[in-house]
């Protein structure tokens, strides 16, 4: 279940918030086989809930080609372990015509051949802006200032980091597809290993320093 309250038609008064429920909720979920929650936990705070409306709308107006708008995103998705946005934009590509091999591709573009020129550079960009804090090297956005306009890069530096943020929401606060506990957990030791296991391997250590470290 998610992290926080989520908030049942009922108990909707904002008609923004109402719009969105009636159209894309049902019992079962959304039509895209997600559960729905990142729309009944956003609907807490109508204020924020139209603030995300309003980007997701902007982000579709924009001059941008929507399939390396996708590839951002997607990537963004991959990059920050959100099973949500990775997997709801891998469903955009397929819907904007893009062969399968390439949106598997995206986990792994740096060997992939499926890529040209351009969106080989959108998906480094995107890596430099998630992965490494916005350190994009000088040829990466050479790529990009030789296929795109000054304003489309900005768009895709938006929509990039818009989805680092949804991607990181979604998993701070368990909703949609990462609802789900996290995979870092202790690996329970063989029963029967305890301190005097410890103790006998540093004493073995400090009299043959050259024996390895067994729990290495």
């Amino acid at each position: 279940m998610p992290r926080l309250r989520q908030v049942p038609r009922e108990e909707v008064s904002d008609p923004v918030v109402a719009f969105f429920y009636d159209r894309l909720l049902t019992p079962e979920g959304t039509s895209t086989g997600s559960p729905g929650d990142w729309w009944t936990v956003f609907a807490q705070d109508p204020a924020i809930f139209r603030h995300c409306v309003k980007g997701f709308q902007l982000y579709r107006e924009s001059a941008l080609d929507p399939v390396l708008r996708e590839l951002g995103q997607t990537r963004a998705g991959w990059a920050r372990q959100s099973q949500f946005v990775y997997s709801q934009h891998c469903k955009q590509l397929r819907a904007l015509g893009v062969p399968e091999e390439k949106v598997r591709a995206v986990a792994h573009w740096q060997v992939s051949e499926e890529f040209g020129e351009l969106e080989r550079a959108v998906l480094a960009y995107t890596d430099g802006l998630v992965l490494d804090g916005g350190r994009v090297h000088d040829e990466v956005f050479a790529v990009l200032k030789r296929h795109l306009p000054d304003e489309q890069i900005l768009e895709l530096t938006y929509v990039t980091c818009l989805y680092e943020m949804h991607a990181t929401m979604a998993r701070a606060l368990r909703l949609e597809f990462d609802d789900r506990p996290d995979p870092i957990t202790e690996v329970p030791a063989p029963e029967g290993y305890g301190t005097r296991d410890i103790a006998d391997e540093l004493t073995v250590r400090r009299e043959d320093p050259t024996v390895q470290r067994s729990t290495s």
